[in-house]
């Protein structure tokens, strides 16, 4: 079965508020359907786009960079259908004690990248109530893009870890279409990148 919901906003202009307002210095994950897009966006060392399925693997490793690189604001995006498949993911970035996170929800309502699917639950799934529950200093959603852009400077800026929904609507073949960079790529421009700062 599939679904198409049509609440939120688009969900690239979405991204390039992120993408625009990212720091040199910034790391951003990104996994499944973000991966295809954020490249589309913007290219930099330190964009690691972890995909091909990798469903729930951005915040991991996000937090695991966090950790690594207290120094550096870490991103990660990942989609409601990666998140559902580990939320025990929230709970271990807020024990974990790094405010240098935020997690950024990409909330479709569907499984997009396997064609669409609809998510179990969408409709009922309180993502900003479970990240507070979990120890998220803060957590807060968007459903309108003007609302987003104007206030997406100052949501980054609150204390961490930091929980963003942002409640989109589906993307697109065009956008969906190719692959991620190649992964050694990736890893040898994150691992140069990263030895710039400690």
């Amino acid at each position: 079965m599939t679904t198409t919901k049509t609440a939120g906003m688009p969900v690239v202009d979405a991204l390039q508020v992120l993408a625009d307002l990212c720091t040199g210095d910034q790391i951003v994950v990104t996994n499944q359907g973000s991966a295809r897009i954020w490249p589309k966006l913007r290219r930099r060392s330190l964009d690691f786009h972890y995909n091909p399925s990798t469903m729930s693997g951005a915040i991991p490793l996000a937090l695991g960079l966090a950790l690594s690189q207290p120094r550096r604001e870490v991103l990660a995006i990942s989609g409601d259908g990666s998140l559902l498949m580990s939320l025990g993911s929230l709970v271990t970035v807020a024990g974990s004690g790094a405010k240098n996170v935020t997690v950024v929800l990409l909330d479709n309502g569907m499984y997009e990248v396997t064609g669409g699917q609809q998510i179990p639950g969408a409709q009922a799934v309180d993502y900003v109530g479970l990240a507070r529950a979990a120890g998220f200093a803060t957590a807060v959603e968007f459903h309108d893009l003007a609302d987003w852009r104007t206030r997406v400077a100052e949501v980054l800026a609150l204390p961490g870890p930091r929980f963003i929904r942002l409640v989109v609507n589906a993307v697109g073949p065009e956008f969906l279409a190719g692959h991620s960079p190649p992964m050694d790529e990736q890893l040898a421009g994150l691992q140069s990148a990263l030895g710039a700062i400690r």
